[in-house]
């Protein structure tokens, strides 16, 4: 079987949660920042949000983005690590209903990771998030049938943080330059940019055909104020680049040159996912047909659509009628 995409991330389950400010300033932690905490901590602070509904779904940030290529009605594959537990299978299960193929085998011990969101009015979102077994995925991990089989392999920069992690995901890269598939690697982090610069600079410069940041990522990668002179900056050293703009849409370098795609207006409830959709969204369109413009409209109106509603997944998809009307 073929691939659009093969995903490679931290493979964790979702729970989300609308709160207050009040309640949110309870937890003692920073509005809008993603922390590391262990099962107890995560634990207690769930318990604490009383009757307060949660969701749950599969998800890790290239999780997101695999999930959404699936939704276009792309052909995806995902490499993740979870746990032999109940939440595993959920995440197995979740991935597997939306069509995405995981071949990976669940880890004999510990827990599968999940991230607690916390979103308030303003569609902040804090992540409380507890990697559990995701941390161990490695080099054996890699189905090299699936990768090879793919046009694209997709990289979260979130597996630099850890060395087992890291060596997958370099093995992932160096693999899809071997069989002639392409590489798409997305930043993740403002903090990974900034702790990581050369590294990730030396992707970009090396096995990285197509880059993923938003504004403040590409800023700390280049040194640079300006998002057009940030872009350009980032395509001297990489084929294709995707920057995010947030509400004033994006711009993609190809080919030498810079292609703005609009922002679309809407009242903003929740940011989750929203560069993951993005991502997802522009794979799924430059692996089926769309030239990089008709693609990042699509990536454009996906990403508004996703933050409108609340959580990482689409509550309404987009018709093939929709999808069509942009190749026109």
């Amino acid at each position: 079987m073929s691939y659009d995409v093969y995903g490679l991330g931290n493979a964790l389950v979702d729970i989300q949660a609308q709160v207050s400010d009040e309640q949110l300033a309870a937890t003692g932690f920073d509005k809008g920042i993603m922390t590391l905490v262990d099962d107890d901590r995560q634990g207690q602070l769930l318990s604490g949000l009383g009757d307060i509904p949660l969701n749950r779904c599969a998800g890790g940030s290239a999780a997101n983005t695999i999930v959404a290529v699936a939704d276009f009605g792309g052909r995806a594959a995902y490499c993740g690590k979870v746990a032999n537990d109940e939440v595993g299978q959920f995440f197995l299960e979740d991935m597997r209903r939306i069509g995405v193929d995981v071949a990976v085998s669940p880890a004999s011990a510990g827990q599968t990771g999940t991230s607690a969101i916390l979103i308030t009015d303003d569609a902040q979102r804090t992540m409380l998030t507890n990697l559990g077994v995701s941390s161990e995925l490695s080099e054996s991990d890699l189905n090299e049938d699936q990768l090879k089989a793919a046009k694209y392999v997709y990289v979260e920069g979130y597996l630099l943080l850890n060395p087992v992690q890291k060596a997958a995901a370099l093995k992932a890269m160096d693999l899809a330059k071997h069989y002639g598939v392409k590489v798409g690697f997305t930043a993740s982090d403002p903090f990974l940019c900034e702790t990581l610069r050369d590294e990730i600079m030396a992707l970009i410069e090396g096995p990285v055909d197509l880059f993923f940041c938003n504004e403040e990522e590409a800023r700390s990668l280049t040194g640079r104020l300006d998002a057009v002179d940030c872009a350009a900056e980032l395509h001297r050293h990489c084929e294709n680049v995707a920057l995010t703009l947030g509400a004033n849409g994006s711009l993609l370098m190809h080919g030498g040159e810079a292609i703005p795609i609009e922002g679309m207006t809407t009242r903003a409830v929740d940011t989750t996912g929203a560069g993951d959709m993005y991502a997802g969204a522009l794979l799924y369109g430059i692996t089926n047909g769309m030239s990089w413009q008709q693609a990042g409209h699509l990536a454009s109106r996906a990403a508004t659509r996703i933050v409108s509603q609340l959580g990482a997944r689409l509550n309404e998809r987009f018709t093939e009628a929709e999808i069509n009307e942009l190749r026109s």
